[in-house]
């Protein structure tokens, strides 16, 4: 059996369990999945 992950769900679960325990963190889990998902996007990794 072989489980298969994709990291843009798995970071946006993340982001939004760390929004919900940790409400001021909003702006700081934003910018950091937006500078993950550009980054991987500018590296050619498909998501």
């Amino acid at each position: 059996m072989t489980l298969h992950l994709e990291i843009a769900p798995l970071i946006s679960l993340l982001a939004g369990i760390a929004i919900l325990i940790f409400p001021k963190l909003l702006n700081f889990i934003v910018a950091g999945y937006l500078i993950v998902l550009g980054i991987l996007g500018l590296t050619g990794y498909a998501f």
